[in-house]
């Protein structure tokens, strides 16, 4: 298991683990939720060491996926593309990605003294914590999806967390691959600055932009002189075709050329995951072959344009936890031909407890296309009141609005008004997207 570990930490480590494991079965049994957190959380405090020593032991190393939004859909495509090899893939599935988290889905794979034997780990991390892990992981590769405003009553804004990655990343190995998003003039300027290998993902399909660039944009200005930045086209919130005119900065080339790959699941958003998730595979040395193979079968994960079928009724549950993804799940509604939207809006912990955010998404093209809008959550009334402000003075544009505060009677009046060859869409946050997986299936993710 490695010279690096002396006979005391092999002790500490095999009772963290034991421990943790039988603190998992406990909570399973009892089904008081998939104690994703937990065991690590206990682990931890008999080992601190744990992450590192689990880590160390991923025969071909760690691959590390960070960002504001699109980590569980890139982690699990990555994940099949490697399993259709025949690799055994470590993965924080349920999407705990804090240190507890990380260390529990690796305990996940471990045996009962901590031995870990899978050929990789891919680790979704909460992009607050990347400084923090990246010394102890040393992953091989690090996956930089985006960086939008998400939660700032805890993270601040963007470039604070792109100047935080750069110090931390700059320090590893030279033979680290680093694969941010050149379409993010954020992160397309952090790649530019590392010496280690870097290589970038982006779309190349002009035919794509949008008609203007969105409300809810967070880097607009060059992260190298700060002057405005000219913009060809934008695709997706400030992700585009851009170059300064002051500095002459501008997008680094993608690595693969996005018209020649097709995308998992619906909406711009995922064509990203899917280039994000076949750049690392290439950098692994997958073949094409495999990785296009893998794409058309891709299933989601929960709440991630995932479609149940309730009542004979088809729905389709789109996250939707800040401005740029929410944004984007309503173009994904507005460019169907249905109908009925339920919007959930919490504001716990794992939400943010900030919903100001809701005031930066576009949802004046909701109201205008008409239909029924029902709203529900914790902050039922705060999206309500959002709704109404977005209806033109005229009135002719109002949509049919139904707040319920009843999570479960709000379901079931969406799913009234939902006709039987459409289907009923609904854009949930973080907690709320749980609970209404509860009430739909009747099991808790937790």
């Amino acid at each position: 298991m490695g010279e690096n570990i002396q006979f005391i930490d092999w002790l500490k480590l095999g009772l963290a683990v034991s421990i943790a494991k039988t603190v998992t079965l406990i909570v399973r049994s009892l089904r008081l939720g998939a104690a994703s957190v937990l065991p690590g959380s206990i682990a931890r405090r008999i080992e601190p060491k744990l992450l590192q020593q689990l880590s160390q032991q991923v025969k071909n190393g760690v691959i590390l996926i960070a960002g504001t939004n699109g980590k569980t859909t890139t982690s699990l495509l990555l994940r099949e593309i490697l399993e259709r090899k025949g690799y055994r893939v470590a993965h924080n599935s349920t999407g705990a990605n804090l240190e507890n988290g990380l260390v529990t889905a690796l305990m996940e794979s471990s045996n009962l003294v901590g031995k870990l034997d899978v050929d990789y780990a891919i680790l979704e991390v909460d992009e607050n914590i990347v400084p923090k892990v990246l010394n102890p992981i040393q992953p091989r590769i690090i996956l930089c999806l985006n960086l939008f405003r998400d939660q700032l009553d805890r993270y601040g804004e963007v470039d604070t967390i792109s100047k935080r990655w750069t110090k931390a990343i700059s320090t590893l190995a030279p033979d680290t691959v680093v694969i941010p998003n050149a379409d993010d003039p954020t992160l397309c300027y952090l790649g530019q600055q590392l010496q280690q290998k870097v290589s970038f993902f982006g779309l190349t399909e002009p035919e794509r932009y949008l008609e203007a660039i969105p409300h809810a944009v967070d880097s607009i200005y060059c992260p190298r002189c700060g002057h405005s930045l000219d913009y060809q086209g934008v695709y997706l919130s400030h992700l585009g075709d851009f170059h300064c005119p002051s500095c002459g900065f501008s997008k680094s080339q993608p690595t693969l050329d996005s018209k020649e790959w097709q995308q998992v699941l619906i909406g711009l958003y995922n064509k990203y995951n899917t280039l994000a998730a076949a750049t690392a595979a290439k950098e692994l040395g997958i073949d094409t072959e495999t990785i296009q193979a893998t794409i058309p079968t891709f299933q989601a994960a929960f709440g991630r344009a995932e479609e149940l079928e309730v009542d004979g009724k088809r729905v389709r549950i789109l996250l939707s936890k800040n401005p740029v993804g929410t944004n984007e799940t309503i173009r994904v509604v507005t460019e169907s031909s249905d109908t009925t939207t339920l919007l959930v809006l919490n504001d716990r912990i794992q939400d943010g407890e900030d919903v100001s955010w809701i005031w930066d998404v576009d949802t004046e093209k909701l109201v205008a296309r008409g239909g029924t809008l029902v709203v529900s959550g914790d902050r039922v009334y705060d999206m309500a009141l959002r709704l109404r402000y977005s209806e033109n003075h005229n009135g002719d544009n109002r949509a049919n609005l139904i707040v319920e505060t009843d999570l479960r009677q709000a379901i079931a009046t969406a799913l009234e008004h939902t006709p039987d060859n459409q289907t009923l869409h609904i854009l949930p946050t973080y907690t709320a997207m749980l609970d209404v997986r509860e009430a739909l299936t009747g099991r808790k993710i937790r």
